[in-house]
């Protein structure tokens, strides 16, 4: 299983320095023409989120303060003799000092206030100091606002005072400053309105998001930036609102700001939390990585913009069963040892201790409310589908070793949290089902019965998503067997 090249152990340490974009589009550096029009200001949002010895990955963030365009330019010098060696959601290039980023072909349009990112790898000797100036379009970014009349449905506005108010939602969330913050894939928030329309307040410029009115989505919002997107035009009754994070980036957390009634309507009482819970545990495969795809190769539109958490298997046996669900999933990352060897000295039990999965200070404790009936946890295609590498603190069957007791440890965090009924099974493929099978056999002969082993490998898998991922027709297939499989578990729910 590949990781896409932003959040690759590989390429970077985990515990960012700072938050980071990726736009996961692979982009060549180039020469392109310059674009046609000139911004009046800008503001930009630089960050250096990781650095090693001779290299570093930024993300850059960018908001039009002035008049709409059509295509952007940002430039800007290094100070140090630093050089962009790849870049992702723009299409770079250098000439001495001066770099230039200009738009990818999908976000070249920015309205007044709109906000779009992209990411870099760059080199460094001696020093790796911020650019501490910028251009849009030949316009240097001082960071003032222009006042704006825009009246399209996305627009710059305050969230309401508490955003969880009038939102439901069981994933892992941190309440600050009036925002909902998280990281996981596939978070959710719900309301109930009557009206005509409502608004979805965001702070994302990094992850996609879908829009659902009564069950059935009416926008995706790519990267939306800061905004309230407004849904209009709907008969005059009681509705339902759902907004989803369909992308992950773990490395940066996206802001709920809440719920907003339209003009003469109003907002209703959250929807109340289902009886049934259950929390998906995993990788890559866990995640959607790449499911919407209808290509392996993903290097001309990036990973993000083909992946939904929200039509993964857990996500469509979660509606299919009736249950409020958790996605806590991390590309690349391993029981014991991440894909390929990378990032040595974490796997995914480190993120799975936090609430949000970039924050090496951040602890999660699981609120009383949530107590999932049932645990599917899929870890293990990382630890085994690359050989171990000279180096690295295992051998082949070390590791299998490893493996397995970390894993006995890792059930019994859960079943710590969790208490004795919950029903934990433990989800292979054939790569590592027979190491699985044992782990499940180990736990069941120290009087633990409630932990259970499914092998989902199928072979009408067809593996069509991004990097031999799961496809949406793969996802839609584990579900309807999952399903099944749950039918024979022994719970009392």
């Amino acid at each position: 299983m590949i990781p896409r090249t932003p959040d690759s152990p590989g390429l970077r340490p985990a515990a960012a320095l700072g938050v980071v974009t990726a736009l996961a589009a692979a982009i060549t550096l180039a020469a392109v023409p310059s674009p046609a029009r000139a911004a009046a200001d800008c503001r930009v949002d630089y960050r250096v989120s990781s650095q090693w010895s001779g290299g570093f990955t930024a993300d850059v963030g960018v908001t039009n303060l002035g008049d709409p365009v059509t295509t952007w330019r940002l430039t800007w010098s290094f100070g140090a003799g630093q050089s962009v060696t790849q870049a992702w959601g723009a299409v770079a290039a250098q000439t001495g000092a001066q770099v230039r980023a200009d738009n990818a072909g999908w976000n070249g349009s920015l309205a007044t206030g709109a906000s779009t990112s992209f990411g870099f790898t760059g080199s460094w000797t001696g020093a790796n100091p911020v650019p501490q100036e910028f251009a849009l379009n030949g316009a240097t970014c001082t960071g003032s606002t222009t006042p704006t009349t825009t009246t399209t449905t996305t627009t710059t506005a305050l969230p309401p005072q508490d955003a969880l108010a009038k939102a439901h939602t069981v994933g892992r969330v941190r309440q600050s400053a009036g925002a909902a913050r998280y990281t996981w894939p596939g978070t959710a928030f719900e309301g109930r309105f009557r009206g005509t329309g409502v608004g979805v307040t965001l702070n994302d410029a990094l992850n996609d998001y879908d829009v659902q009115i009564d069950g059935a989505t009416v926008a995706t919002l790519v990267t939306p930036g800061r905004v309230t997107h407004q849904v209009q035009g709907l008969a005059n009754a009681v509705h339902t609102v759902r907004v989803v994070k369909r992308t992950e980036v773990p490395w940066s957390a996206g802001e709920f700001g809440g719920f907003t009634a339209a003009p003469g309507g109003e907002l209703l009482d959250k929807p109340a939390p289902r009886a049934r819970q259950i929390e998906f545990i995993g990788d890559s495969l866990t995640a959607g990585y790449g499911n919407t795809s209808t290509s392996r190769d993903c290097s001309a539109t990036g990973v993000d913009r083909k992946s939904n958490a929200d039509l993964t298997f857990g996500a469509l046996t979660a509606r299919a069963l009736g249950a409020d669900h958790q996605i806590n999933a991390q590309s690349g990352r391993g029981m014991v040892r991440n894909y390929n060897g990378g990032d040595p000295g974490t796997d995914f039990r480190t993120s799975y201790a936090r609430g949000l999965q970039s924050d090496p200070n951040d602890t999660w404790q699981n609120p009383p409310t949530w107590r999932p009936q049932l645990v599917v946890v899929g870890l293990g295609t990382n630890d085994f589908s690359t050989p171990v590498n000279p180096g690295e603190p295992w051998t082949a069957d070390t590791l299998i070793t490893a493996y397995k007791s970390a894993y006995q440890g890792f059930l019994t965090k859960l079943r710590a949290a969790y208490g004795p009924d919950t029903v934990i099974v433990v989800n292979a493929s054939n790569l590592f089902a027979q190491t699985a099978q044992q782990v499940v056999t180990d736990r069941n002969a120290q009087g633990d019965t409630r932990v259970r082993f499914w092998n989902h490998d199928d072979p009408r898998l067809d593996r069509l998503g991004c990097d031999w991922h799961y496809s949406t027709a793969d996802h839609r297939l584990l579900s309807t067997l999952l399903t099944d499989y749950i039918a024979t578990l022994p719970l009392t729910w």
